[in-house]
């Protein structure tokens, strides 16, 4: 799974883009706690343990 899928999967949970810096994303929501940071580097894959950190923060699984 790459960067773009898993930004489509946040903003599908209501995840908002805060802003940009460098080659990380960060996300905000406007009930849940805490921010996600997503490593963007195109259609690279992203490794299976940054997946689960990411999803974790977000609180999907």
């Amino acid at each position: 799974m790459n960067a773009r899928e898993v930004i489509k999967i946040l903003k599908a949970d209501g995840w908002i883009e805060k802003n940009k810096k460098g080659s990380h994303r960060h996300f905000i929501h406007p009930t849940k706690k805490g921010k996600v940071q997503v490593p963007y580097h195109g259609h690279k894959d992203l490794k299976e343990t940054t997946l689960k950190s990411i999803f974790k923060q977000a609180g999907l699984k």
